[in-house]
This record gives structure tokens, C-alpha cells and sequence, in this order.
């Protein structure tokens, strides 16, 4: 099916919009549904062709200038590395980087929230922090809980429902190879745990995935933030890719594992080497500029992904790039969420996909649109892949009230900016998200929770 994809570009962010953009930044959504027009893709290039304009006609030429343009500024760099700076993030060998302890202007009603980590990079718990753990939750920041502080994230209110504690090693800005990569590393560690849960974010974390360096596709818009050198991530990391003769997926280490290394991504020239047969850089250019392609190479992708390649115009093959990128992206996620599963039973572990989504999806599916990864559930469903659909369970949610979709979607929502645009959950939002997991997770666990488990009273029922 031809998917055809829509986008905006937005202007100069505050602190509070860019925290909540980076969350949902080129949401890739299919054509074949009306209306189904993400807010929050990355900027594009209006498509034209102009006679001996080599910038559309050379894909060389443009991805040399896509790549000049999108290059790291020394200051970014010398930033992000700098121990004394009170930066969002940190640098990591494997997965780029993880979090540092925080206190932002990015809440609800215009709040600061308190973000804090313990020593073993796990955020700080505080409901029965004091008794064993035996869940461990991975995924990007719908896991970390972004916007909300400690005490307001789904975890806490899980666990202070359940009577024991839920470990959150959430990281804002993971894709769901890095959270996985992330789950692999800290279950062969002292905070193993016998559950554990991967949160799959909407359809960005499958994009995540398959990027050497995320910052290619944020960049754009990352740069209109004012303050954004404290907010630096989106470093190269571990990623994945997939045979194009086997359809396997094949595993990629960070080839920029060192702090001294990222400097090398403010050469211009070195990152034109590296990165220009780079397949996710060739779509992005693509995409920009549908008149700049490797036709051959895209016509190949879409055969193997069964994707209907159209070529009929610059826009056509803009919107072929799109659905390509996609679906590779979908793919690799089926495959990473079978090595999930066969990671946790080696480790004798029992694994819980969990799919969370942006406040976009949501308003489409409250609005009765199709979802942008029904062959994702299709596949957890075939392979059976336990997982939590909270996708089904906000659109059941909604039927309660007699509101609009948008109306809806901001009760949970942090709300940004004229348009209203939404974030990430507020404090009322991971409280709807932990009890809408809530009877899965409880059947999940043995023996039950405190709050579940016959004969925990300590006096018999009064009532």
C-alpha cells in the first residue's frame, strides 16, 4: 500500500516544547488513512525540480549538503562533554548517553519536576523502595516518565498500588534496540530482576532503532531550541539493520565509543565519508527531496518490505522514501521483540512488551483512524509475545466521556504551546497508564502482589 506522510516544521522551541517534541519528533504515519497527518515530523524541503539544479537532481550532492548542514558545532560537543555543566545527559560507550539528576521547567501548569538517578542509573524509587524488586522496566522517555517528577511516574504508582517496587531504567530519547540493548546490560548485573518490561513507544522507537545517530533526523529542529546545548543526546549508539538477501537482522556496535571520538563528527568532511551510503540518511534525504534518489536501491527495499514503490513524481517517490523507511523500521522491531523474548527465556526472566503512544496516535484512534503499526500487533499476536495494547484501552477510555478527541487527549497530556499540542503523560496520565496495566501486570506475577495475594491481611476482613 502507498503511504503518503504530512509535516510541519516548527519555529523556536522553549525548554518545556523541546523536551516534549523530543519524545515524538518524525512520526512516519500511512496515507491510506485521511486525515492522518502528523504535527510533529522533522522539517521538510519543498519538493521542486529545477533544470541544473544539482542539489535535486545529484544524490551525492545532496546528501553531502544534507550531512554539511546537520554536522556537530564544536560547542555542542565540548557542551555535552563537560562534567562541571549541569546538562541533561551524559555520555555512555554503548548507548550514547543516559541521564543525570535534573530539575526542569517542563511539568504541567508550567512546573519544575525533580528528576533524579541513583548511582546504578536507575531512576530513584520511593514506594517500598526498601523491599525487593523483582520488575524491571526499559524503554525511552514514556518509561523514564519525562515531565513529571519522582513520585509521579507509573512505576511509583504501580508499586504503591501493588505494595512492592517497579525499577524504572526508562531513558528518555531510546529506541527500542537501545532500551533492549539497555535490558540486556543491566539484567547480567546486581539489580537483575525475574520480570521485566520493554515499553515500545509508539511507531519513533522502531525509527530509533535502525539509526547510527539519531541526531540527523532531530537536529533540524533540536538547534531551534534556545538552550538546547544543555540538552544535547542523540549521539550515535548500538542500532540495527537488516540482510536485504536474509531479512535477518544484523546488530551494529557504536563505532564512536569514546568521548574523544564524538569530535570527529564536527569534521565536515569525515562525516560525509562515514555517513553517505548510510541507508537511513539516504531515506531522510529522500524524503527532504524526492527528486534526489537511488531508485534502485529503494525499488529493491520495497519489494522485500511490500511496499507498492511509486516513482511517478518527486513527491511519489518522497512518499515511497517515507513508507520504506517505515516499514524497515517495523521490521526491525518484530525482530527485536523476538530476540527480547528469547533473551528472557535463556535468562529464565518472563518478558512484558508494553505499546504506549503519543497524544497524536491517540487522537486519531479516539477519532476512529487506523493505527500506524497493526502488522507490529498482528506479529506480537502470531509470535505470542505477552504485550499490553494501551492503545485499545485509551480508545475505550474515551467512549466514558462526551468530549472531543483533542479535548480527551489533553486530560492526560501535558499541554504546549496555542495549538495545544501534547507532550508527554501528566501525573493524571502514568496514573491511567499504571491501572490500565495494572490486572495484566498482577496476573503476570507469582506469587502475587501484597495488595493481591490471599492471606497478606494481617487482621481479619472488617467488612
Amino acid at each position: 500500500m502507498k503511504r503518503i506522510f504530512a509535516v510541519t516544521s516548527p519555529k523556536q522551541l522553549s525548554r518545556r516544547s523541546f523536551l516534549q517534541l523530543s519524545s515524538v519528533s518524525c512520526l512516519a504515519v500511512p496515507s491510506g488513512t485521511p486525515g492522518f497527518a502528523a504535527a510533529n515530523l522533522p522539517p521538510a524541503s519543498p519538493i521542486t525540480q529545477t533544470a541544473g539544479d544539482s542539489r535535486n537532481t545529484n544524490m551525492q550532492t545532496a546528501i553531502r549538503e544534507f550531512l554539511n548542514k546537520l554536522t556537530c558545532r564544536r560547542e555542542e560537543v565540548e557542551a555535552f562533554l563537560d562534567k562541571e555543566r549541569p546538562n541533561w545527559a551524559k555520555f555512555d560507550p554503548e548507548l550514547g548517553y543516559t541521564l543525570r539528576d535534573n530539575i526542569l521547567k517542563d511539568g504541567m501548569d508550567n512546573s519544575r519536576t525533580i528528576t533524579s538517578y541513583q548511582k546504578s542509573g536507575e531512576r530513584r524509587m520511593i514506594n517500598y523502595a526498601d523491599r525487593p524488586c523483582r520488575i524491571n522496566a526499559y524503554g525511552n522517555s514514556f518509561t523514564q516518565c519525562q515531565q513529571v517528577s519522582d513520585g509521579e511516574t507509573w512505576q511509583e504508582c504501580l508499586a504503591a498500588h501493588m505494595g512492592e517496587p517497579v525499577r524504572n531504567f526508562g531513558i528518555g530519547g531510546y529506541g527500542f534496540y537501545q532500551a533492549y540493548r539497555r535490558m540486556v546490560r543491566e539484567e547480567a548485573g546486581p539489580l537483575a530482576a525475574e520480570y521485566v518490561i520493554l515499553n515500545i513507544f509508539g511507531v519513533d522507537d522502531h525509527l530509533r532503532s535502525i539509526e547510527a545517530w539519531r541526531w540527523l533526523r532531530i537536529a533540524d529542529w533540536w538547534r531551534t531550541f534556545e538552550g538546547h546545548l544543555f540538552m544535547f543526546h542523540a549521539n550515535p549508539w548500538v542500532h540495527v539493520r537488516l540482510d536485504l538477501n536474509t531479512g535477518q537482522l544484523i546488530e551494529k556496535q557504536n563505532p564512536f565509543s569514546t568521548p574523544e571520538s564524538l569530535y570527529k563528527l564536527i569534521d565536515p568532511e569525515f562525516v560525509y565519508e562515514h555517513f553517505k551510503d548510510d541507508l537511513v540518511v539516504k531515506l531522510l534525504v529522500t524524503e527532504r527531496n524526492g527528486t534526489a534518489a537511488d531508485r534502485d536501491e529503494l525499488d529493491a527495499l520495497a519489494k522485500l518490505l511490500n511496499v507498492k514503490a511509486d516513482f511517478s513524481s518527486p513527491e511519489a517517490t518522497a512518499a515511497t522514501a517515507r513508507a520504506v523507511h517505515l516499514q524497515y523500521a517495523l521490521r526491525s522491531g518484530m525482530h527485536i521483540a523476538e530476540k527480547a523474548q528469547a533473551f528472557a527465556r535463556e535468562k529464565n526472566k518472563k518478558l512484558m512488551i508494553i505499546l504506549s503512544y503519543e497524544s497524536g496516535i491517540v487522537e486519531r484512534a479516539c477519532g476512529g483512524l487506523p493505527r500506524p503499526d497493526q502488522n507490529l500487533v498482528d506479529f506480537l499476536q502470531e509470535k505470542s509475545i505477552p504485550f499490553i495494547d494501551v492503545l485499545t484501552q485509551h480508545v475505550e477510555d474515551f467512549k466514558a466521556f462526551k468530549l472531543s478527541p483533542k479535548e480527551y487527549i489533553l486530560r492526560y497530556y501535558i499541554a504546549r504551546g496555542p495549538r495545544q499540542l501534547s507532550g508527554h503523560y501528566k501525573p493524571l496520565g502514568n496514573h491511567f497508564f499504571a491501572f490500565t496495566i495494572k490486572d495484566a501486570v498482577v496476573n503476570w506475577l507469582e506469587p502475587k502482589p501484597t495488595a493481591y495475594r490471599e492471606g497478606s491481611e494481617t487482621i481479619p476482613p472488617v467488612v
